[in-house]
Parts: structure tokens; sequence; C-alpha cells
């Protein structure tokens, strides 16, 4: 028996599409069977049931991909973030950073392009933030700001204070900023228990006395010199431990405190202020004094002999006052006196033989006085030019005061208290001994300190 055949789907369809083709060929296009074209064209059902049915298409099919050409190209990458700021050295530095951040902020005037060095955060680095110099915390390995320098940066602003800068510095021991133009008054510097110099010299500063310094414990050198501070020094301050006090050039009024002598200085200058009254007794009890300047002042009152007690002193300068009475014989005992300078005053006698017996003097200034004696001591300092005795009333010696203006001042009464101390010689010396004339002094001795600091852009150099 022979097979059955059943023709397939795809035979059926070459067997129409030849008819279809030779349809065409001979342009009978007229087609009358329906069903045959849509066979053709759609590949439609067949009459055959047991045709297969055409296979689906898989849903959610993705479109395919654009030509090449058509591709939008890919964005930019985004730039990456900055990096974090690198860590600070100590957490110190990290309290202190936003204090000298905004004090920076406040400068608006740096001509040595101090500034230009005070970027990023390592303040403790050598080339960085000049001025500004750090050390470890003592007892930790922590570093901390210890030590600001901006001596003649010549800093700038119209709101250029201290406040808020210095005050929040807790941990510095030395603050030397002369010659800037700080404005405003100086801040509590009470808190600051490791400060032991504070220089702010040569500023823009007013107002009192910082009456803080007196609880900042530590402090050894005070310089607040040639500012606009007013009022008086409190008596406290001469209680202090200091080695330095230098408040020359200010608008300070007030006497002499009595408690003067309870200061430990080796150096002192209260030049060009307006202080008055005697110089007290208690001076003398300032054992490790060598300077002191009290020139250009409103001094009176005669000279206490308590300061032939200073043995250690080199200079004296007590120039242009009001001062009185003879100098007392107890500066006889000034064994290291180089320079003393009772110039432009009011006093007078006869200048002391023991006195210009003093080997290390290097210039005693008595002009503008009305001394009326010098002996042969003194007088071989007058040739040697150590001694300057010019206008006073000594009737045998050049370039003197005129006898009129002489006569005018000895008819008023002129008296000392005490007038038997000045006769008083502590070093126990005798002022009537005849000593060998003293060695002409070879070389030039050292520039005093204490002259120094008036000059307004001095930096210390002790």
């Amino acid at each position: 028996m022979a097979p059955n055949y059943n023709p397939s789907s795809s035979s059926i369809f070459l067997i129409l599409s030849l008819h279809f083709l030779s349809i065409l060929a001979t342009g009978n296009i007229h087609i009358t069977d329906r069903k045959a074209l849509e066979i053709i064209i759609g590949g439609g059902e067949s009459s055959d049931d047991n045709s297969p049915a055409p296979a689906p298409q898989p849903e959610n099919c993705p479109p395919p991909p654009p030509p090449p050409y058509l591709t939008p190209s890919p964005p930019p990458p985004r730039p990456l973030p900055p990096p974090p700021p690198p860590p600070f050295s100590s957490p110190l530095i990290e309290k202190v950073y936003p204090v000298i951040k905004n004090f920076q902020n406040l400068i608006e005037d740096d001509p040595n392009k101090i500034l230009e060095t005070w970027v990023g955060t390592d303040i403790c680095a050598e080339d960085k933030y000049i001025g500004l110099e750090c050390a470890k915390f003592p007892g930790t390995n922590n570093l901390a700001v210890a030590s600001i320098q901006f001596n003649q940066f010549n800093l700038g602003g119209k709101k250029l204070r201290l406040d808020n800068f210095l005050d929040k510095l807790e941990e510095v021991t030395i603050f030397h900023a002369n010659s800037n133009n700080f404005v405003g008054s100086v801040p509590e510097v009470s808190n600051l228990k490791y400060l032991f110099e504070l220089d702010l010299s040569n500023n823009k500063l007013s107002g009192e006395f910082p009456s803080s310094v007196l609880k900042a414990k530590n402090l050894t050198f005070l310089d607040l010199r040639f500012n606009s501070l007013s009022g008086s020094v409190p008596p406290q301050v001469f209680n202090l431990d200091l080695d330095v006090l230098f408040i020359n050039n200010n608008n300070l009024v007030q006497r002499l405190p009595e408690n003067l002598g309870s200061i430990t200085a080796l150096y002192l200058t209260f030049a060009n202020n307006r202080f008055t009254g005697p110089i007290p007794g208690s001076i003398g009890d300032i054992k490790s004094l060598q300077e002191v300047l009290f020139l250009n002042n409103k001094l009176t009152g005669c000279l206490p002999y308590q300061i032939g007690k200073l043995n250690r002193a080199t200079v004296f300068d007590a120039e242009s006052n009001q001062l009185t009475g003879p100098i007392p014989y107890s500066f006889g005992c000034l064994d290291k006196m180089e320079q003393l300078n009772l110039a432009r005053n009011k006093f007078y006698g006869t200048i002391p033989e023991i006195v210009c017996e003093l080997s290390a003097l290097r210039n005693l200034s008595l002009s503008f006085n009305y001394f009326t004696q010098v002996g042969p001591k003194c007088r071989k300092l007058i040739k040697r030019k150590v001694l300057d005795v010019g206008m006073n009333c000594i009737l045998d010696l050049e370039n003197q005061r005129t006898s009129w203006e002489c006569t005018k001042f000895f008819l008023r009464k002129q008296n000392c208290p005490n007038s038997k101390s000045f006769f008083y010689v502590p070093c126990g010396k005798d002022p009537h001994r005849i000593k060998p004339d003293q060695e002409e002094l070879d070389g030039q001795a050292s520039p005093p300190v204490s002259y120094g600091a008036l000059n307004p852009d001095r930096i210390r150099n002790l």
C-alpha cells in the first residue's frame, strides 16, 4: 500500500509563489483568488487543518540597537571631589586654627607679604605661617603655638585688634608684636598661664594700663612703650617678678608708687610720660636693678640717698624733670655706674667729689642746673669730657647761666627734708678721703639696653 503523502506548507508556498510570478510575467495582475493572495502575502491559513501555526514572537523583546553613527557619545566623567584637608598635627593646633584664621581676616595691610605663607593647616611647618612658632606642650607629644614673633611686620587694618586673638592663644609663652598697627585696648591675658614675655610696643593701643597682667603670674618681660595708654599703673604691678618693665612714651599720669622698690626688675623705663612726685626711697630695695630711665616726666622733690644702694646699676637717667636739692654723697657708692644723667632739673650746691671718683663713669651730665661749685676731681672729668656742667652757676667756668638767672633761683627758698641724709654713705666710703686719680678707661662701653627702648622700633636683644 502506497504511503499517504501530505505536502508540507513549504511546498505549497513554493508552488503558489511560482504561480504568482507567472501572472506578473504575463502582465495579468488581476488576482481573483483572494485566498491565494492572502497565502502569498501573509502566509494565511491553509485549507489543510494540519498546517503548523506560525512560531509565536517572544514577549518583551528589546528593540535592535541603532546604528553606531546614531549612538550618542557618553557624557564626560564627573570630576573627583577635592581630597579632604590633611589632619591637624595635634588637637591643640586644631583648636587654635580658627582663631588664627579669624585674625588673618582682619589684616588689610601686609607690606612684608607675610600672609602669603599662611595657607593650609600645617601651622607648624618650617616654611609656613611665618611669625608663628610651635613647640611640644609640656608633658605631651602634642604640638602647640608657643611663640608669636610679629616684630616689625607693620601689619595693619581698621579693625586689627588683639581681642579674640592674643587672649585665645592659651598655650603661648612669648608674644612679640613690636611695630605694627594694632588698635583698641590690651585684651585680658590673665588666662594665659604660660605667658612670660609680652611685647606690644610701638602700636596704636589705647585705654588704661592692662590690669589683667597682674594675674599673669609667669610674666617676666612687659613692654608697652610707644602706645597711647592713659591713667595710672596699678601699684600691684611693682609686686610682680618682672625682669623688664618698659612703659615709656605713653600718657600715664600718676605719682610714683611707694612700693616701687618691690619690683625685681633689671631694667625700668618710665621716660616720656607724666609721672609726678618724688622718687620713692624704696627704689634702693631693687637689688638687681641695672638701668632706670625717669627722663622727661614731671618728677619733683629731692633725690633719696637710697639710690646709692643700687650697687649693680650702670644707668640712672632723670633728665628733664623738676627735681631739686644737692646730689647725695651716697651716689659715690655706685661703683658700676657708667651713665649718670641729672641734666635739666633744679639741682644746686657742690658737686660731690666722691661722685667724680667713680671709676666706671663714661658720662656724667649735670648741665642746665644751678650747681655753684666743682672740685679738682670733677674738673679733671670736665677736661676729659666725661662731665658736662654747662649752664650752671659756676662763676669761673664758661658757658654758664647769667648772674640774673642764678640770683633769681636762689632768692627762692631751697630745702629738702632730712637734709642730713645727703651726707650718708651706705657703702662706708669716706667722702673726705683723697683718692688717687682714676685711670682713664680704654675702649667703648656697650650701649645701655634701656636707652634702646627710646627707639620705637627697637627689637629686644637682652
